[in-house]
C-alpha cells in the first residue's frame, strides 16, 4: 500500500532484515563501527530465541546504518517499513547506546523516525516517533493513556 503512494520508478525491496523480530544483545557489534552491544541487562529469552533475533539484527545494522560508501557522494534515501523492536534497535545504534537501551524506546503504529547518516559525522536522529501525519484518533494506538502526549 505504501509503495503505491510513492513516485513511479521507486523500487520495492523485501528483506528479512526489516522483519518483525526482537533484536537481542547477542547481535554483537556493528561491523562498520565495531561498537560493543552487549550489556548486563541481556535478554531473558532462551538462547535459541536470542540467536534468532541476533542474526537479522546484525544484518539490519549492516544494511540500514552508516553513510553510503562508493556512490560518488550521491545521497540515498530509504524508507524502511518495520516494527517497533527494530526501530528501537536502529535508534539505539544511532545514539551509540548500549544494547539494553532499546528497551523502553516504544514507537507508535505508523509513526515516522528518521535517522541521518552523513560521512564523517555521527548519526543524527531527526524526528522520532512522529505521528503528525495521522488523524488524532489513530495516534498513540496501543499505548496506555498516561503515555499519550
Amino acid at each position: 500500500m505504501i509503495h503505491a503512494e510513492l513516485a513511479d520508478g521507486i523500487p520495492l525491496h523485501r528483506t528479512e532484515s526489516a522483519g518483525g523480530y526482537a533484536p537481542t544483545s547477542r547481535a554483537g557489534t556493528n561491523s562498520r563501527r565495531n561498537r560493543p552491544t552487549s550489556s548486563s541487562a541481556s535478554s531473558k529469552a532462551p538462547p535459541e530465541e536470542q540467536e534468532q533475533g541476533a542474526a537479522p539484527a546484525r544484518r539490519a545494522l549492516d544494511r540500514f546504518t552508516g553513510p553510503v560508501e562508493g556512490e560518488g557522494g550521491e545521497d540515498r534515501h530509504e524508507l524502511v517499513v518495520t516494527h517497533n523492536f527494530l526501530v528501537a534497535w536502529l535508534v539505539r545504534d544511532a545514539m551509540r547506546a548500549p544494547a539494553w537501551r532499546r528497551l523502553g524506546l516504544n514507537h507508535a503504529n505508523a509513526a515516522l523516525t528518521v535517522i541521518r547518516y552523513a560521512p564523517g559525522r555521527p548519526a543524527t536522529v531527526l524526528p522520532a516517533n512522529d505521528m503528525r501525519h495521522l488523524p488524532a484518533d489513530l495516534r498513540w494506538t496501543g499505548f496506555p493513556p498516561e503515555l499519550h502526549i
